[in-house]
């Protein structure tokens, strides 16, 4: 049987999010390495694969599936792990879903990329994002307050997305100490059978020289 193939590289939250799915699944899987800060998801090949050229892109079988939370959605139905058990988790699963691409992941992706990698220092752009990071932060810091897992006592996708890119604090200049809630749920995330840090679980860590 072909392995699940997953585009990926070692840098990329969103591609964590479905590396992580696939690997608390207990799924099998094959990582694909793309070498993003080379152009390598503008590539002619790549743009075929993903015309959005975006990363991650999960291959299975005939199936090409883009976009981390289509990706987690499909994952869930599929091997049936972390999803709601009612119609109402299910909706309160993608509320989260949308909350964290829209909000969480959306500024602390280009916050993190911009000190980390663009190397742009403190500039008017960084302040604007850390002024949305920080009323985001604080609203799951206080929904994690009184709840174990997003959605209740047992993770589901909606964890999977938001914590994609929070095991990179210091990337992105932020103490958890701020935030004694996600700092405790991370932990419990840490503890799933088959966690691993993203730059150990996907390739093209530590960037070459």
């Amino acid at each position: 049987m072909t392995k699940i193939q997953l585009t990926c590289f070692a840098q990329s939250g969103n591609a964590y999010k479905a590396a992580l799915m696939l690997n608390l699944s207990g799924v099998e899987w094959e990582p694909k390495f793309v070498d993003f800060f080379n152009g390598g998801s503008r590539t002619d090949e790549y743009l075929e694969l993903n015309t959005m050229g975006e990363v991650p892109v999960l291959i299975d079988g005939e199936k090409t599936i883009t976009q981390s939370g289509v990706i987690l959605k499909y994952l869930s139905k599929k091997y049936n792990k972390f999803g709601g058990k009612t119609e109402d988790d299910d909706l309160e699963i993608l509320r989260w879903l949308l909350w964290d691409n829209h909000k969480l992941t959306n500024n602390i992706a280009v916050l993190r990329y911009l000190l980390q990698f663009a190397k742009t220092g403190e500039t008017e752009v960084t302040q604007f994002l850390r002024a949305r990071i920080k009323p985001c932060l604080k609203v799951l810091n206080n929904h994690l307050d009184n709840s174990s897992f997003v959605i209740g006592a047992e993770p589901t996708i909606a964890d999977i997305s938001m914590c994609g890119y929070l095991f990179w604090p210091d990337e992105f200049d932020v103490s958890w100490a701020d935030y004694p809630a996600i700092a405790s749920w991370l932990d419990r995330i840490k503890a799933l059978d088959g966690w691993v840090h993203p730059y150990e679980l996907m390739p093209g860590h530590p960037l070459a020289k």
